[in-house]
């Protein structure tokens, strides 16, 4: 691994922009020139050969705000706007310090030359048991990169030397290596600040590390487990969580999680007392199992076939893939009833797996749709796809009831009972059912079932059922019927799509409105 950075032409120029600042500075009344530093995750990944288009500027002597306005100010002279061009600095935003979202001192967030920077002074930490904020103070670099959360991302760039400097003595050595490992101490690391757990198992998935064995045993210890739950906003885990799930190894984040025994620590509710006993003794299978169909129309899957066939049908892109990501990671909570008294005449309690996203992760109502219809619809999913195979292979089976299971008018009603989210759904009902099947054999039959099934559903055009649109509308059958709104428009709605999908192709109005008075006693009407 090399130990040299090559800056591309914006980068050159930045630097040369920001030692020129600095410069300045040194010049103002009362300032001293700061020393500058690219910090931290762009280090290690120019490093690694991976281009960003993120850095974080570390400064030795003023706040990031300070220097920011000064920037502002040395490139507000005309001579320096002939020289940078008129758009080198975007709008300077002052970020206000906020113990509660961790903003502790005056930072600035900008773009230059196209790259986003943080401007952040250098500092040091110190951490009291009555608070779970630190106490903030100007730090060496030193000081600054022995408080971070491993060693590989506590490498500094000098930009007056152009130098990697590694203050921590372990950072070079341990990308060699290959391992996540704290600075200092693991367990004071985590006790100060326990999100660094889920960081650690964030880059470990992202770089493809492993975990030292010292820093992975603190990770374990119960007191630190029991720190993570409750000293740290569920937000902040959350954002944890979800970058794992988006980074390129998710299946590596879920299995740490579980072997490190954190499961019920982060997919919790933290509001209630821990009262549920998770078993996630089978959730590697699913894991396991997500991992694989990922990969299907990678050339060497270890499972083609029916794999290739799922794959594309229930995951079209990045977003459904993350929310399948997601899905595996609750299949745990699947079968898990709500423990919380069900008030007579009030909304039904949701599923658990939605308790735990809501409380546990501060998940976006959006996906938490998502998550319901999962955690709602599994079943009837599952229960319609065994039926398509009973109804089918079954001579004894009456042509009424093989249609019902094989015909096109009951799939297309189920998928829009499902709605949008069914094939995420029935993603989940496929995960759930692997986690509980007999290994190898039974894992195969269940991969081919939902292959056959999902491609008869293609071959019949239904895919995406849950957007068509009845032929005629609500004001069209209170005319043709004389009568008024009233519930009786859902009914017959519903008959009218149950013919348009009996009969594709089919558009005219006056046989929809046929079918309705056919079938007008279902109403419930005169």
């Amino acid at each position: 691994m090399t130990r040299k950075i090559t800056l591309t032409d914006h980068e050159k120029t930045l630097r040369q922009l920001l030692l020129d600042v600095s410069s300045y500075i040194g010049t103002q009344s009362g300032c001293i020139k700061p020393q500058l530093r690219f910090t931290g995750g762009w280090v290690r990944d120019k490093l690694l050969g991976i281009e960003s288009k993120d850095i974080d500027i570390g400064i030795d002597s003023m706040t990031g705000y300070r220097f920011g306005t000064l920037m502002k100010q040395y490139l507000d002279e005309p001579a320096r706007r002939i020289q940078y061009g008129d758009d080198v600095v975007g709008r300077l935003a002052q970020i206000v310090a906020n113990p509660e979202k961790s903003k502790h001192l005056e930072t600035v967030t900008t773009k230059v030359l196209g790259l986003d920077i943080d401007l952040v002074n250098l500092r040091k930490e110190t951490y009291h048991e009555d608070s779970r904020n630190p106490t903030m103070e100007f730090g060496t670099p030193e000081e600054d990169a022995l408080r971070r959360d491993s060693t590989v991302n506590a490498l500094f760039y000098n930009l007056e030397t152009s130098e990697v400097e590694d203050l921590t003595r372990k950072g070079l050595k341990d990308m060699e290596l290959k391992i996540i490992r704290t600075p200092l101490s693991p367990y004071q690391t985590f006790k100060d600040d326990p999100l660094r757990i889920l960081r650690c198992i964030r880059f470990a998935s992202k770089l493809g590390y492993n975990i030292e064995p010292k820093t992975e045993k603190s990770m374990s210890d119960e007191s630190i487990k029991i720190a993570l739950q409750t000293k740290i906003s569920r937000e902040r885990v959350g954002i944890e969580i979800e970058k794992m799930l988006k980074g390129p190894r998710p299946r590596y984040a879920l299995s740490l999680i579980h072997r490190l025994g954190l499961y019920d620590t982060v997919f919790t509710d933290p509001s209630k007392e821990r009262t549920l006993v998770i078993d996630t003794t089978l959730w590697a299978k699913a894991y396991n199992e997500l991992c694989t169909i990922e990969k299907a129309e990678i050339s060497g899957c270890p499972r083609p076939g029916a794999l290739q066939i799922i794959k594309p049908l229930l995951m079209l892109n990045g977003h459904e893939n993350y929310l399948a990501w997601l899905l595996c990671a609750l299949t745990p909570w699947a079968k898990i009833e709500n423990p919380v008294k069900q008030k007579k005449g009030a909304k039904k309690n949701p599923p658990m797996a939605v308790v735990i996203a809501r409380e546990g992760l501060k998940t976006e109502n959006k996906i938490l749709n998502v998550i319901k219809d999962a955690a709602i619809y599994y079943t009837e999913i599952i229960a319609t796809k065994d039926a398509f195979f009973e109804e089918a292979s079954s001579v004894m089976v009456p042509m009424k009831r093989k249609q019902e299971a094989l015909g096109r008018e009951a799939l297309g009603m189920a998928i829009r009972r499902w709605g949008g989210n069914w094939r995420s759904a029935t993603l989940f009902a496929m995960l759930v059912e692997i986690m509980g099947a007999e290994e190898s054999v039974g894992r195969q039959e269940i991969e081919e079932q939902y292959a056959r099934w999902l491609t008869h559903i293609k071959n019949l055009d239904l895919m995406n059922a849950y957007t068509f649109k009845p032929v005629v509308d609500g004001a069209q059958l209170m005319r043709a019927f004389d009568r008024p709104s009233g519930k009786w428009i859902l009914g017959a709605l519903n008959i009218v799509m149950e013919w348009q999908l009996r009969n594709p192709g089919k558009t005219a109005i006056e046989e929809a409105i046929g079918e309705v008075k056919v079938r007008w006693k279902e109403l419930g009407l005169d």
